[in-house]
């Protein structure tokens, strides 16, 4: 059995860590290298790295933010935000990133996941999908969450994968900062119908919620951002506690 992840999130926007609710209502939560550092000797399984307003914004990923994390962790780490072409994902590459993660592009562009993993291999390429529940169905969302799309969340996982993406990092609007757990229904859903790890992203609030997530929706692994960057929980401590629930877990 493989072990299950744990894996903190860097949402950074003007070059600082921020969380928000649903997406908005963003605070600052602290210096991106200095948490990198943190979460590698807490003993994190990755670290992802996403610029928020890359997209908007219509500019590219902060190359030299990533070379600064990257010389300064020992383990993998996933890079987000602005990539279009295979030109942006060389650059995050050469920087220190081991996977990049494409979400928006995807959506414009789908033949972007096959040409991504043709030149990179799979097993670097990331799609994250943002779904809310829309007319009672689970649809992707695009733009950091601002423009709603006709896609069904799960004939879209299906489509990623089989284009190539080694990776989905799934997340649940509707759960995204409440900390009321994990969105185990959709997220159950896609890593049943999928042959490739799903991250479980949006809603962790208690250590819990982990141990739901990983029992109850068969995720790989599970992401969370402010619970870690404000000290809710530390990742030892989770750790301790999965493995006392059973889930098998790197300490």
């Amino acid at each position: 059995m493989l072990t299950k992840r744990i894996i903190p999130c860097l949402d950074i926007k003007d070059g600082r860590t921020v969380k928000g609710t649903n997406f908005i209502q963003l605070r600052d939560a602290g210096d991106p290298v200095e948490l990198a550092v943190r979460y590698c000797e807490e003993g994190a399984d990755e670290i992802v790295f996403l610029d928020i307003t890359a997209t908007t914004e219509k500019r590219k990923t902060l190359a030299k933010l990533v070379k600064d994390i990257a010389t300064h962790i020992n383990i993998p780490f996933t890079v987000g935000g602005g990539i279009n072409t295979i030109e942006d994902v060389s650059v995050l590459l050469e920087n220190g990133a081991d996977k990049i993660s494409i979400n928006t592009s995807a959506v414009k562009n789908p033949v972007l996941i096959d040409q991504l993993a043709k030149n990179f291999g799979s097993q670097c390429v990331v799609v994250a999908v943002d779904a809310k529940i829309i007319n009672g169905q689970w649809k992707v969302v695009t733009h950091g969450g601002r423009n709603a799309t006709t896609l069904s969340a799960t004939a879209w996982a299906k489509e990623i994968t089989e284009r190539g993406a080694g990776e989905i990092l799934l997340t649940s609007m509707e759960n995204d900062g409440t900390k009321a757990g994990f969105a185990i229904d959709i997220t159950g859903e896609i890593a049943n119908l999928v042959s490739v790890p799903v991250i479980a992203s949006g809603g962790a609030g208690t250590m819990q919620h982990f141990t739901e997530v990983f029992q109850m929706a068969n995720a790989d692994a599970a992401l969370a951002a402010s619970i870690f960057h404000f000290k809710e929980i530390a990742i030892p401590d989770l750790k301790n506690y999965l493995a006392d629930n059973k889930i098998s877990i790197r300490l």
